[in-house]
């Protein structure tokens, strides 16, 4: 058994989200993200894997691929379907989510 505290080890930086790698394996990994207030993750996408954003602290708004925009806060989990492009910016306090992807981007893991 692994033990991770979701909300332990936030870093925050005044230029730009901060992302942790939070546990990696063959079968997926965690990430935890650290925002700032209106601080903003650009539009991208994961061309392997579903995307799922489990918030933890704080509220932002959360942009789909099809045009579909939602304002989440603690306690919400957001999916997003493999290689769907999506965005994220933090309101006006601190926004950490963690992400769970399925697979490792390093061979031999």
């Amino acid at each position: 058994m692994e033990y991770v505290n979701l909300l332990s080890g936030i870093e925050y930086n005044e230029s730009h989200p901060i992302a942790r790698s939070i546990h990696v394996d063959k079968n997926g990994r965690l990430l935890q993200f650290a925002l700032l207030p209106e601080q903003e993750i650009k539009e991208h996408s994961s061309p392997s894997s579903p995307v799922y954003l489990l918030v933890l602290k704080g509220e932002g708004v959360f942009k789909g691929g099809d045009g579909s925009e939602e304002t989440a806060g603690a306690g919400s989990i957001l999916i997003y379907d493999v290689n769907e492009k999506h965005s994220i910016k933090a309101g006006d306090e601190e926004l950490v989510f963690v992400a769970i992807l399925h697979g490792s981007p390093r061979k031999g893991d």
